[in-house]
């Protein structure tokens, strides 16, 4: 026994000279700028990275969008639980306050001094402990009007028109019946041109229901985003809007470009149908990566405004990233921009389509580093020009930053001289591929719209927004990679394509199962129908639910019952107005869509 105690004596002392004892090795889990922090006696907001992965591989399986979000929400749920309940007992001891963020299993913690960070990293479970810092956002390029841009005048926008997102209107086309998101920096719900595209819009200021339709995910004041008399309190939105609030009028102008229209004859969205839901994830340009997080996470199961009971099925199809976590601003942490990684990558999983601007960091080469551009799981976007050409501020591929010189952007869409709404009712033209992705976002809920057996089936509609994008080459080459290559390091596979990626996905069909998967049949008469229409069902099982929207993607009619095989329907349209409807059914694992005629 003495022999034992000796050895392991001589061995703390060995780790101790050497730098490797329990506490050091606890300490190599925290990132260096943290450990300064711990040694000048400050606290500091950090994020807490857990070991433990959620395995969602069986989420490949599922058919539906719902099926495979409610699977992901649940098993992130109960691997955030089972891991972080330690750490949790830690932090909650000394009042600190932390958010759970179970999208990537991580804990935001704000203010934790060194104690509370010695006591965490000495934790088996934990894998580093990282900065939450605030980094500046720089946001879109102000752009004047150019005589002769087709952008100067009222009327649809020279952007959808570029995409001819306006022939897939005439198909009967508008987004209908699908939810895009977006994550930025506030919007103004009250703007004209989109206020009646806000998903808890009722028609009514007062009775307009914001619970599952928006989340503040600002708490706190950016110490960094003084404003010109020197007080960083100063907000108009403040901390934990209740409603949609924008503090920069970047986030309103992106919602303008995917649903905008006022009705005026100021048509910029691309897809007016559809209905939005969004995020507010900066203060007045500034952001956190825990604050990114908090949005992504949000978008996975939207919750009421009190943040409870998280919903799956209420998540948007589709989500706008256009911003990214800049480098040369200090998101160069590698363990954070993994957790953001992760978080994209989670939301695929889910169903969930994730579209994020490339940056405006051109025209050199390589100039995609910013996260989260330069993943390859996100469906990253440049810009181009009136002209077809791809805009000078547009990042170019490779991607050098993880060595991995992966192609980016993905397509290209407009993005220079743009005119969409802003806060107070206005309208201004900004550049940037912060104006192109929304353009690819409201493509998404075209195509959706087209055809919703597609949602959750997100590397498809991938696919098939980058096979049918127009080529075009750029002039310049980046070593190895060619200008004239498809896909290219300027525009990626071209400049989208609106009616080419619809045509394609009418023809789509689910993937065939060997588990012989259940068609519904569906057939509606009369059609053209007068006062009403009847619907006959066959293969029918277990929850069924039928919804009718009008040709602006307002829900005319919802019906959910529990079926079985047969049944026929009739549906009144005594109250509503001539023109076309879309209705869609949802019955067990079976999708059916089509459009009918009111004369």
């Amino acid at each position: 026994m003495k022999r034992l105690l000796l050895v392991l004596l001589f061995n703390s002392l060995i780790l101790q000279l050497f730098g490797q004892s329990p506490a050091s090795n606890s300490r190599n889990k925290i990132a260096p700028e943290i450990c300064a922090t711990m040694d000048r006696g400050e606290s500091a907001d950090v994020l807490v990275i857990f070991k433990e992965k959620a395995d969602l591989r069986a989420a490949q399986a599922l058919k539906t969008k719902s099926e495979k979000a409610r699977f992901v929400f649940a098993r992130l749920q109960e691997t955030a639980a089972r891991s972080q309940q330690n750490a949790l007992k830690l932090v909650q001891a000394p009042g600190v306050s932390a958010n759970t963020l179970f999208l990537v299993n991580a804990l935001a913690v704000e203010k934790a001094d060194a104690t509370l960070l010695r006591n965490l990293a000495e934790l088996p479970e934990i894998e580093a402990i990282s900065a939450d810092p605030w980094v500046e956002f720089a946001g879109p390029i102000a752009s004047i009007d150019q005589a002769g841009t087709a952008s100067n005048r009222s009327g649809v926008e020279w952007g959808i028109e570029n995409i001819r997102a306006t022939d897939v209107w005439a198909l009967g086309y508008t987004g209908q019946g699908i939810t895009v998101g977006g994550a930025d920096t506030g919007y103004d719900w009250l703007h004209p041109a989109i206020q009646p595209k806000y998903r808890g819009w009722t028609g009514d200021v007062a009775t307009t229901d914001h619970n599952y339709n928006w989340h503040d995910a600002i708490h706190d004041y950016s110490p960094l985003n003084n404003d010109t008399s020197g007080n960083p309190g100063i907000n108009p939105c403040g901390l934990n809007s209740t409603v949609p609030c924008d503090d920069n009028s970047h986030g309103t102008h992106t919602m303008g470009t995917m649903t905008g229209d006022d009705g005026q004859g100021n048509q910029t969205g691309v897809a007016p149908g559809a209905r939005w839901v969004a995020c507010r994830n900066m203060e007045r340009g500034w952001g956190k990566p825990s604050s990114y997080i908090e949005c992504f996470q949000w978008f996975l199961a939207p919750t009421d405004l009190g943040g409870q009971n998280a919903d799956p099925d209420k998540a948007p199809h589709v989500i706008n990233n256009s911003w990214y976590c800049a480098v040369e601003e200090g998101c160069t942490d590698l363990s954070v921009n993994e957790l953001m990684r992760t978080a994209v990558i989670n939301l695929k999983t889910s169903g969930v389509v994730v579209v994020v601007s490339n940056g405006n960091a051109g025209s050199s080469c390589s100039s995609t580093f910013g996260p989260p551009a330069y993943f390859e799981e996100s469906f990253s976007v440049g810009a181009t020009r009136i002209d077809n050409s791809i805009s000078a501020f547009s990042s170019r591929g490779p991607v050098l930053i993880d060595g991995s010189n992966r192609m980016k952007p993905n397509v290209s869409a407009p993005g220079e001289n743009v005119r969409s709404s802003i806060p107070g009712g206005n309208y201004a033209n900004y550049s940037g591929t912060s104006m192109a992705g929304p353009h690819v976002v409201g493509l998404v809920a075209l195509v959706l719209s087209a055809n919703p057996a597609l949602a959750g089936h997100v590397d498809d509609i991938e696919d098939i927004i980058e096979q049918t994008a127009i080529f075009f080459a750029d002039t310049l080459d980046c070593g190895t990679s060619l200008g004239t290559a498809r896909p290219n390091h300027a525009f990626g596979w071209g400049r989208v394509d609106a009616l080419g990626a619809v045509e394609a996905a009418l023809q789509w069909m689910p993937p065939v199962s060997t588990d012989s998967p259940v068609v519904l049949n569906a057939s509606v008469s009369p059609n053209p129908m007068h006062d009403a229409a009847f619907f006959a069902f066959e293969n029918l099982s277990g929850d069924t639910f039928l919804e009718i929207f009008n040709a602006e993607g307002k829900q005319v009619y919802a019906k959910k019952w529990g079926a079985q095989n047969r049944e026929t329907l009739r549906v009144s349209f005594e109250d509503q107005p001539v023109g076309v409807y879309f209705w869609k059914l949802k019955s067990g694992d079976g999708v059916a869509s089509g459009k009918l005629v009111k004369e």
